[in-house]
């Protein structure tokens, strides 16, 4: 029961952070609508995945403001709502309405936005340690920059592996297959050496299966199983990181005078005496810079 009562009071905090940023606000409410309208026609189209998937991204669009209350940060707006946006465009728009699929270039949008983000998260962390008086830090504007642009590919690197692992254990296919119409292999070297064997111009792929039968794909060429794919979102996701890393060194040289950079990295409040009491959910002012 006390567990209970902790989660409600963490998200009825976090639905009061949210009505004091009226921005903030009105994306989330509007999303949130728009979620529960999908919820309610997946149910009665008896795609109760997807209602699963729609109740999770309500769970996620808090994440940003619970964090707010649990560590005692400020997001910027304009981070807290292309985060929102970011969990609706891939678990909304992206699984359910299809869109990696009916618009080419999507999931390569959304993983360079990823890279982005993440080199903006992993900064953030480490100026705000770097400003915190109980540590005697003082980090360089390069290194800092590392450090958020490494942050950023790990987290790329582990989704990928989530991905890989999610299609393996339960076929999810996550990682997207790609058409290729030429392959290089040493598999079908017939010495069985290491010399590698070309066929281009592929124009299909025959499978033949256990009891003989052979289906022919008509892709148009061979099925890449989710290498190239897996490829591509990390290489967008290093752009995005190291975007990022670059605005955020130059953020740091300037000391926070870069009004772009400001909208992406969050910063530290102090705690007041409201802020202890649940009974007013209020937060402190921002630490100085």
């Amino acid at each position: 029961m006390a567990k209970k009562k902790g989660l409600r009071a963490v998200f009825a905090t976090a639905h009061d952070a949210l009505r004091r940023k009226r921005t903030v606000a009105a994306v989330y409410f509007t999303l949130r609508i728009l979620v529960i309208i999908t919820m309610v026609a997946q149910f009665f189209n008896g795609d109760f995945e997807s209602v699963f998937l729609c109740g999770l991204t309500l769970v996620l669009f808090l994440l940003p403001t619970v964090f707010e209350r649990t560590l005692m940060i400020d997001l910027p707006n304009t981070m807290e709502i292309i985060i929102m946006l970011f969990i609706f465009s891939a678990e909304i728009l992206g699984e359910i309405s299809s869109f990696y699929t009916t618009f080419k270039h999507w999931d390569t949008i959304l993983h360079t936005l990823n890279g982005f983000l993440c080199a903006a998260i992993g900064f953030a962390l480490v100026d705000m340690l770097n400003r915190t008086e109980k540590f005697s830090l003082s980090l360089s504007p390069v290194f800092m920059s590392i450090v958020a642009f490494c942050f950023s590919m790990t987290i790329g690197v582990l989704w990928e592996f989530f991905e890989c692992g999610m299609d393996q254990l339960l076929l999810l296919d996550m990682q997207k297959d790609t058409v290729v119409n030429t392959i290089s292999t040493v598999m079908l070297d017939p010495t069985g050496g290491n010399s590698r064997v070309i066929i281009d111009n592929i124009a299909d792929t025959i499978l033949v299966t256990a009891d003989g039968q052979q289906i022919a794909l008509g892709l148009g060429g061979y099925l890449d199983i989710g290498i190239l794919d897996t490829m591509k979102d990390l290489f967008v996701n290093f752009i995005g990181a190291v975007v990022f890393s670059i605005i955020g060194f130059f953020y740091v040289k300037s000391r926070g005078k870069g009004k772009f950079a400001s909208r992406f990295i969050p910063q530290v409040v102090e705690v007041q005496p409201e802020d202890i009491n649940p009974r007013q959910p209020k937060f402190g002012k921002k630490a100085k810079k």
